[in-house]
């Protein structure tokens, strides 16, 4: 089987995951639905005059949109750290590497430390991650050298992040430790248990406005991999392709947290695993990491939720699952180069 041929099967593959994900999904958590109850339950909704039971009260009301917004969420930071370590050309980078998350962390704490609601909280959340990353752009961009606009941006972007970061905790310094520092803390460790159909459709709008470019320039990120001016050097405006690949994952990473929260690990770890299974073209990185992504948060959403009694936040999850993988990563990178 030549290299072409293999991809595509991966690829057929990696689209049936995550339809068998939501499958499982629908009958997992605290309230047990066999394979039976579910067939009944989505017959009930789908056959006029029947009334529709408790199964499908749950499948369609509570189970939909958070098994809805967990592949999104998961999907779209997969996608934006696939990008990104392709346009730093480092495997290291994740999408919060210039500030995104630790902006919309911020934008989360002040609201609730403000009293807002659940809009209120996810639209300070979005809009301070974009804050975040819209001022490391403008600092890199005010003291960057020649050839090292790449270099600053990173190096912006973590101190930025670590500026909200403290932020967030002389928030969580200030705030109610009876009401509000919980609130805060558990919003940003990560979980879906407040996500609607609201949030599946704002989210689901910011995942197809951002991945619709990011596909149409996949070919173009293939040539981002080399040197600024080899690529220059093919015709490519390098700025332009940058500013629509970082506005992009920062869009996705800033809508992720707004209905997330903060969930590490899978943006840095999932491409890993893709180009790991079809190679580092962009052509089919980007998609599979998309699938993985989708059907990896999902997973980790179910186990979140069906593990104990209380719910597991997201965040605890998949740093305990991606750090030892990435780990591994590492491992087995070495042997490899050592060899």
């Amino acid at each position: 089987m030549n290299h072409k041929t293999k991809n595509k099967l991966i690829m057929v593959i990696l689209l049936l995951l995550p339809i068998a994900a939501m499958v499982l999904s629908f009958t997992v958590g605290r309230y047990a639905i066999s394979a039976g109850e579910f067939l009944a339950a989505v017959k009930s909704v789908f056959s006029a005059g029947d009334d529709v039971n408790n199964a499908a009260t749950v499948i369609f009301q509570v189970r939909l949109p958070r098994i809805l917004a967990a592949m999104l969420i998961g999907g779209g930071l997969a996608a934006s750290g696939a990008v990104l370590q392709g346009l730093f050309k480092n495997p290291l980078v994740s999408p919060d590497l210039l500030g995104a998350s630790a902006g919309a962390g911020f934008g989360t704490a002040i609201a609730i430390l403000a009293g807002l609601g659940i809009a209120g909280i996810q639209g300070s959340a979005f809009v301070w991650g974009l804050g975040a990353v819209a001022a490391t752009y403008t600092l890199s961009k005010l003291i960057s050298r020649k050839n090292q606009g790449t270099l600053f941006l990173i190096l912006v972007g973590i101190v930025v992040s670590s500026v909200f970061q403290s932020l967030v905790s002389l928030i969580k310094y200030v705030a109610d430790p009876h009401t509000k520092l919980q609130t805060i803390t558990f919003w940003l460790m990560g979980s879906l248990n407040k996500a609607d159909l609201l949030d599946v459709y704002l989210m689901a709008a910011v995942v197809a406005a951002c991945m619709i470019p990011l596909l149409l320039l996949r070919y173009r990120m293939n040539v981002m991999s080399f040197s600024d001016e080899e690529a220059q050097s093919m015709g490519l405006d390098t700025r332009k392709i940058r500013v629509i690949v970082i506005l992009c994952a920062t869009l996705m990473t800033s809508a992720s947290v707004s209905i997330g929260g903060l969930i590490g690990w899978v943006g840095l770890v999932i491409p890993h695993v893709a180009r790991m299974l079809v190679g580092s073209n962009f052509k089919v990185l980007l998609p599979a990491s998309f699938l993985i992504g989708c059907t990896y948060l999902l997973l980790i959403d179910d186990l979140s939720r069906a593990a104990v009694a209380a719910e597991i936040p997201l965040g605890i999850l998949t740093g305990l699952i991606g750090a030892p993988f990435f780990i591994y990563l590492i491992i087995k990178g070495k042997r490899g180069y050592e060899q």
